[in-house]
């Protein structure tokens, strides 16, 4: 199907999240069951070891292709399945090797991301991990915690990390997308990418506060609400949930934002004739 690279304004940014929104509230389990099956299979997947972390991430591309295949069916008024996930693998040769290639080229840049943010923070990221994970709350600890958090080296660690991801992100954001839907090559898709983040970057910064913005607010009231029913130590247990949830709309939100950066065969998302049963009505 050809696309074609639109005009996107700033304002279109915060138009994605609230879409993103809405289509959660019409199908918020078929949603989060994509998504939580994404995660089984990255759980089961790191108990292999060196190779399960590679894995993971390698298939963060596909999660992101799979989820706004889902959100096109559940614009569609369609049922959202897991079985969307056996696409990629049951589509043509051409198009698989491309989505594969994007695959092992995003998960080997994670690592070299990964490892040149290692070398900045000097491993410190890692001991503070350690130090969290292992749920003391002695002295000696808060005193090792608040010594880490004071290392500089810590701190440009995180904005290593922060900045190569966000690098990294820009050229693969839209680029699975553009393989399936808009049979680009690797190069292209890429590039086509990357001119898209570009283009449209007023739209892409609004996007980013309103998440950040979001983020803040759900934290603090959340936080605030518990402290005065004196509930706080559920604090810890409601975070994951909640953090499912704002992931699943973040993925849901990825695809708004292409069709609205590169238009669609008709009003309710990028598809062909060809595809629509392949791609967004796959068999239970």
């Amino acid at each position: 199907m050809k696309l074609v690279l639109k005009s996107v304004q700033p304002r279109q940014g915060l138009d994605w999240v609230a879409q993103a929104l809405k289509i959660f509230a019409r199908q918020p389990l078929g949603l989060t069951g994509l998504f939580g099956t994404f995660l089984f299979f990255a759980l089961v997947m790191l108990l292999l070891p060196l190779l399960g972390g590679a894995l993971v991430l390698s298939a963060v591309p596909l999660l992101g292709l799979v989820m706004m295949m889902g959100t096109a069916a559940a614009v569609r008024g369609q049922v959202v399945s897991p079985a969307l996930y056996l696409a990629p693998f049951r589509t043509d040769a051409v198009r698989r090797n491309r989505l594969f290639a994007l695959c092992g080229a995003y998960g080997l840049l994670s690592l070299l991301v990964l490892f040149l943010s290692d070398q900045v923070d000097g491993g410190r990221l890692g001991e503070l991990q350690e130090l969290m994970a292992s749920g003391r709350d002695d002295a000696s600890t808060r005193e090792q915690l608040q010594e880490l958090l004071a290392d500089p080296q810590l701190l440009g660690g995180l904005y290593a990390r922060l900045g190569l991801t966000l690098l990294l992100s820009i050229p693969f954001w839209h680029a699975p997308a553009l393989v399936w839907w808009g049979q680009q090559g690797v190069a292209q898709s890429l590039f086509s990418s990357t001119l898209a983040i570009w283009r449209s970057k007023g739209a892409f910064a609004a996007f980013v506060a309103a998440w950040v913005l979001m983020l803040a607010c759900v934290g603090i009231a959340l936080g605030l609400l518990l402290q005065v029913l004196g509930l706080s130590s559920l604090m810890g247990p409601l975070a994951m949930p909640l953090g499912l949830t704002l992931s699943v709309v973040f993925y849901a939100s990825l695809y708004f934002m292409f069709v609205q950066s590169f238009g669609a065969g008709d009003e309710s998302g990028p598809r062909t004739d060809e595809d629509a049963p392949e791609d967004l009505n796959p068999p239970a």
